[in-house]
């Protein structure tokens, strides 16, 4: 009976013995699952780095020059339903939408010239799809890949559908320089503001300028200290004050600063001929 019982409970252990190192196989692969996914996963990050371009990107032309400084690197897609629509611009339309369109098609041809055929590819899909606008955020979605536009209501439906979206105004507006309060402006008034007061004007790099107290003397240029800058959807905006300091010349056609307190040169007067001959032609003989 000892014996018996010594026999089983030998076999029992050695069975338990065995379902530990079977466990110990199975569990030994499942350590090595997190780095084969995650080898996946960066595979596919590698894969959705990309960039779908649309007719006003093309027409726009900037991306042209970002991919050539290397500040676009991802794969670039332009669909055919771009490229369907701009053909349809250039042959149709007025001269300017004409001339605009073929610019557009030829920024796609050197984008594959100078970047190369392997990093810029045309692609077709979202056919049943009419809208073209539509189509484009279809096929980001489907691709997981960014959308690269200037069309300001494509970029803001595409950000609603979860769209990351690059916009090349946007960069440009981020890499205007900041103006501090007190930091002096020079800027040329063009047009009179919302209030009675304001005129406005724009600053070298395009930033609109509102300074007050400049109302009449649009067509100048004014020296203004700047107040504050505001940041809005269109860009940024520089709210001054005229510099009262300084004011402004427009003699001659041409716009001067003059710092008051000092009198611009007059110009010599000319002594006017007198016309004797004329007066003694006049006179009368006496009788």
């Amino acid at each position: 009976m000892n014996e018996t019982l010594v026999t089983a409970f030998g076999i029992g252990l050695i069975v338990i013995v065995l379902l530990q190192i079977v466990t110990l196989v199975r569990l030994k692969p499942s350590k090595t699952t997190p780095s084969a996914q995650a080898r996946h996963e960066a595979s596919g990050t590698t894969q959705q780095a990309s960039v779908i371009v649309d007719t006003c990107a093309l027409i726009d032309g900037r991306i042209r020059e970002l991919a050539r400084a290397g500040f676009i690197t991802q794969r670039i897609y332009v669909p055919k339903r771009v490229l369907e629509e701009l053909q349809y611009m250039a042959d149709h339309g007025d001269a300017y939408k004409r001339s605009r369109a073929r610019y557009g098609l030829d920024i796609a041809r050197s984008l594959q010239e100078d970047i190369g055929n392997d990093q810029v590819e045309v692609i077709g899909g979202a056919e049943d799809v009419r809208e073209v606008d539509d189509a484009l955020i279809e096929l980001a979605l489907e691709r997981n890949a960014s959308l690269y536009t200037t069309d300001y209501n494509l970029n803001k439906v595409a950000r609603i559908r979860g769209v990351k979206v690059m916009n090349v105004n946007e960069l440009a507006h981020a890499l205007r320089p900041v103006f501090l309060p007190g930091e002096s402006v020079t800027v040329k008034v063009v047009q009179k503001g919302e209030s009675s007061m304001q005129g406005v004007g724009y600053l070298e790099d395009g930033t609109m300028t509102v300074i007050e107290g400049a109302a009449s003397r649009i067509g100048t240029v004014v020296s203004a200290k700047v107040e504050r800058m505001l940041q809005t959807e269109a860009g940024k905006m520089v709210f001054a004050s005229i510099d009262k300091n300084t004011r402004s010349d427009t003699s001659k056609g041409q716009h001067a600063t003059v710092k008051q307190g000092t009198k611009p040169e007059r110009l010599a007067a000319t002594p006017r001929p007198r016309n004797n001959n004329h007066r003694r032609n006049n006179r009368q003989p006496k009788p």
